[in-house]
């Protein structure tokens, strides 16, 4: 349900904060009293970083608290934030973890809390963090100059984030398990059309395309495409037939292949692309074979 909330998600956060000086203290809890988080916005979880931080949990101690919400008539308590130190913790053979207690929270409060505590943390990935900001936009109403405000970016930050949602799944399951870095994501989502979104995807799986090749690309197929505007004066209009030998050829080289036709019927050109010397490589073997 959508909510509006008049002056911002400031005016929100302010009544939580007020109620930190009244009532909230940190104290130690049972970890098996502490139940998930309904609006968590990490998805994944990292197995090797979790167990290297339960090591430094065993070592050091938790340094700093999570923050749980409690009812006064409920001996279970809510998590707002930490769930990665919760999980550390219990890794680490911890049954009590140090927790900031929060009290009085209605539902939008501990809502709006949870989401603004979790997307501050650095080690959120962009997918998270947008699925986070548009869960602050759909359940509450709050713009994007709001949301920045709140975070500490620009607004223009926040929107190319939210642009990462309009990628595919597949390639946005990469950025959330690290496969690809939130360049190429941002390289990627450039591209409109969605077949050659997914191969050079894949493309920069295997052959580490960086996100320099993505960029180039996508300015080339902004340029080139049939639909991107006036076509320069003496330039004729490509055949149905020549734009299916374009795709036909694409898609045997893993590349982009322009068919320009010359001034008379039987004569032009092919341009073939490459975006790396490995891409170079790997088309010059094709036309050996």
């Amino acid at each position: 349900m959508r909510k509006a909330l008049g002056r911002g998600i400031d005016s929100l956060i302010t009544k939580v904060q007020d109620n930190d000086i009244s009532g909230d203290i940190v104290q130690k809890i049972p970890v098996d009293k502490i139940r998930p988080n309904r609006s968590q916005p990490r998805r994944n979880f990292d197995e090797a970083k979790l167990a290297e931080l339960a090591e430094s949990i065993k070592e050091r101690g938790l340094i700093q608290p999570i923050s749980v919400w409690k009812d006064s008539g409920d001996d279970q308590y809510e998590l707002l934030a930490g769930e990665r130190r919760l999980r550390a913790s219990k890794l680490a053979g911890l049954t009590e973890i140090d927790a900031i207690v929060k009290k009085d929270l209605n539902d939008e409060q501990k809502l709006a809390l949870s989401l603004i505590e979790n997307i501050q943390r650095e080690d959120l990935n962009s997918i998270d963090t947008a699925l986070a900001y548009r869960q602050l936009m759909d359940e509450f109403g709050v713009s994007q100059a709001d949301i920045a405000h709140r975070v500490g970016k620009s607004r223009a930050a926040v929107s190319n984030v939210l642009r990462l949602l309009d990628l595919d799944e597949d390639i946005r399951q990469g950025i959330q398990s690290g496969l690809i870095s939130e360049g190429h994501a941002r390289a990627l989502v450039s591209i409109p059309d969605s077949a050659r979104r997914i191969e050079f995807f894949q493309r920069i799986l295997a052959e580490k395309l960086t996100v320099r090749d993505i960029e180039d690309f996508a300015r080339g197929f902004h340029a080139t495409r049939p639909d991107s505007g006036r076509k320069p004066r003496g330039t004729a209009r490509k055949s149905p037939e020549v734009l299916q030998l374009e795709s036909e050829l694409e898609k045997h080289l893993g590349t982009k292949v322009q068919v320009c036709p010359g001034p008379g019927p039987e004569n032009g050109k092919i341009v073939v692309h490459y975006f790396s010397l490995d891409d170079l490589e790997r088309v010059t073997q094709i036309f050996r074979k």
